[in-house]
């Protein structure tokens, strides 16, 4: 038996509100925390004063749904930027220059790829433009090697 069964016999009634309410006393509250799960075994009223209401969340449109797949594509993107951006390469070489004859040793910062064949590539047409021919490559370096070739490479540091 609940309350409900029983408010003939104990002159209670139920308002819309949730509230017990019984002859001339003060109102008791009554929490909801079943979810309307059924007898509560006592003679309290069921637990739940909100029914069977169900929040429901609207689909979603389709150009929201294209974001939920490019968000996290464009996230990636941007986090592999730093590892996909090297540091500086540059390559130290020979050239020399006919009648009257004369040599250089220089550095010069090369673009990517950073290997041999790469600086050799570059540096040909750019010493060409000045009327050098590049005899060869010696190295190809990152920043770190700067410093110790620089007065070596005297004015054709960084020049070409």
């Amino acid at each position: 038996m609940n309350l409900r069964d029983m408010v003939g016999f104990l002159s209670l009634s139920e308002a819309s509100d949730g509230v017990v309410r019984g002859r001339g006393m003060t109102p008791l509250p009554v929490p909801s925390i079943s979810g309307g799960l059924g007898k509560s075994g006592n003679i309290a009223p069921r637990l739940s004063d909100s029914g069977s209401r169900v929040i429901v969340f609207p689909r979603s449109s389709p150009q929201f749904d294209a974001m939920k797949h490019i968000v996290p594509l464009l996230v990636c993107a941007v986090l592999a930027l730093p590892a996909t951006a090297q540091a500086a390469c540059y390559a130290d070489y020979k050239a020399k220059q006919d009648s009257p004859l004369r040599l250089h040793y220089g550095v010069a910062e090369i673009s990517e790829p950073c290997t041999p064949a790469s600086a050799r590539q570059q540096l040909q047409t750019r010493l060409e433009q000045a009327g050098w021919t590049l005899l060869n490559v010696v190295s190809v370096f990152d920043e770190t090697g700067l410093a110790e070739r620089k007065d070596s490479a005297g004015p054709n540091f960084l020049r070409y």
